[in-house]
């Protein structure tokens, strides 16, 4: 796995772990909610799924870090499948962010389109990076 791969790959893992903590314990908080670009009315209702998709965030990101310690201290082959599973896992959870707004689940309607991004185009270029390899 090259360098652009990995790099890309540890960043998008780093910061899913990073969130985790403002989506799981301080979505109450209106600068979290700011940073989120996410409503504070009613987020008393939502916030189990909030910690939900944290912790799932959370997970993968660890899982990535796992798959990067295998290509680079154990069997590449497996790390590298490791690595590739959780990308397309995040590429396609922050697709359906995109879904759910064009559904009209986010409120404000539009509001995804800065997360979607940002969340879309590392694991995208480690799925590039690692496919023209």
């Amino acid at each position: 796995m090259n360098a652009v791969a990995q790099l890309s790959a540890g960043i998008s893992a780093l910061v899913l772990i990073a969130v985790f903590p403002f989506e799981a314990f301080f979505i109450d908080r209106p600068g979290v909610q700011r940073f989120l670009d996410i409503e504070p009315h009613g987020i008393r209702n939502v916030h189990l799924w909030s910690f939900c998709i944290g912790a799932r965030n959370a997970l993968v990101g660890v899982g990535t870090l796992i798959g990067l310690w295998i290509v680079n201290f154990g069997d590449e082959s497996i790390g590298v499948t490791v690595v590739v599973v959780t990308c397309i896992y995040m590429l396609l959870s922050s697709l359906f962010m995109a879904v759910a707004d064009l559904l009209g689940f986010w409120l404000p309607r539009g509001g995804s389109v800065k997360g979607t991004l940002a969340s879309a185009v590392l694991p995208a270029v480690t799925l590039i990076a690692i496919a023209v390899s």
